[in-house]
């Protein structure tokens, strides 16, 4: 794939709530405006990784309505502000990723996470371009497996021998896993434009409704169903592709996910702590803690409860 293809096209999904790394994030600047990983936010360096294969025009982002004026200022100069795309009402990534590619257009597609971190950019564009020419003029959606660094209960996995995807495994299944030459799933997915249409259309028709012309959006949105697009599509379609990929991914998931990319801001107890400049923070007798402070709030959680955080804002 030449560079700056105007075959490849890109579909970012930015429709995070927030949740998982408040107070620093909140659901009027979640996660993928956060530039605590290297100081470029999360989702700018998502888009400007892609430029060198498509171009700016060819990038297409997915995010919440009333993140759309948050989003356009976040990629100023990078995205067109018309390709900032906003979804009437939340419906999971299913419905997200539909949209994305009616509004891509024809030729083949890239579907990428806002919120991930790639340590090694050019190993991740290489897989991108393998995939790409894989899944052009074919019936496959290619996924890139992200090669693991240890036996994970923190990611979905992906047999690179079927194809055959697997969710979030305890301990003990993780290992198998591992021992077995599964990948992690990065939730990357390449295809034609029909390809995706065809395979959301034929494993999850309530999503058909995005592809239909005429009828005003917000009232097909209400009606989508609320399902992942690996629940939807990727666990149910007959013809997968797995490329791996080894490029420093991490999916910056939580609080964990910074303490393992920046492990200064981890004490000899155990304890993440993440203030402002100027706050001083002092703990005594305590371990494997997370505090974290902000103007939004204090959050001080054990480490080994950080997946139950959205228990915190359940209405």
């Amino acid at each position: 794939m030449a560079r700056n293809s105007t075959s490849f096209k890109a579909v970012i999904l930015a429709g995070g709530s927030g949740t998982r790394f408040w107070p620093l994030s909140t659901p009027s600047r979640p996660k993928q405006f956060l530039g605590v990983f290297g100081g470029e936010s999360l989702l700018r360096a998502t888009a400007r990784r892609m430029l060198p294969l498509v171009e700016a025009d060819g990038v297409f982002v997915v995010t919440a309505r009333e993140l759309v004026g948050a989003t356009r200022r976040e990629l100023k100069g990078l995205v067109p502000s018309g390709n900032v795309i906003g979804e009437p009402c939340r419906r999971d990534t299913a419905a997200a990723v539909a949209l994305g590619v009616a509004k891509a257009g024809e030729g083949t597609i890239g579907v990428f996470p806002a919120d991930h971190v790639v340590l090694r950019e050019a190993a991740l564009r290489s897989a991108v371009k393998a995939a790409a020419k894989r899944a052009a003029g074919s019936a496959k959606i290619v996924t890139l497996g992200i090669a693991p660094k240890s036996p994970s209960t923190q990611f979905g996995y992906v047999d690179p021998k079927t194809g055959k995807f697997a969710e979030k495994p305890d301990g003990q299944t993780a290992r198998e896993y591992i021992r077995k030459g599964f990948l992690w799933n990065a939730g990357i997915f390449v295809a034609s434009s029909e390809t995706f249409r065809d395979a959301i259309c034929s494993c999850a028709g309530g999503l058909k409704p995005i592809f239909a012309r005429g009828g005003r959006l917000d009232a097909k949105y209400a009606a989508l169903p609320k399902i992942s697009f690996d629940f939807a599509v990727m666990e149910k379609y007959p013809h997968i592709d797995v490329i791996p990929c080894d490029c420093g991914w991490n999916d910056a998931g939580g609080y964990d996910a910074l303490a393992a990319l920046k492990p200064g801001l981890v004490d000899d107890s155990g304890n993440l702590v993440v203030a402002p400049d100027g706050m001083e923070v002092k703990l005594l007798g305590v371990k494997n803690l997370v505090v974290a402070a902000t103007r939004n709030g204090i959050l001080v959680a054990d480490r080994s409860r950080l997946g139950e955080m959205k228990r915190l804002f359940a209405k």
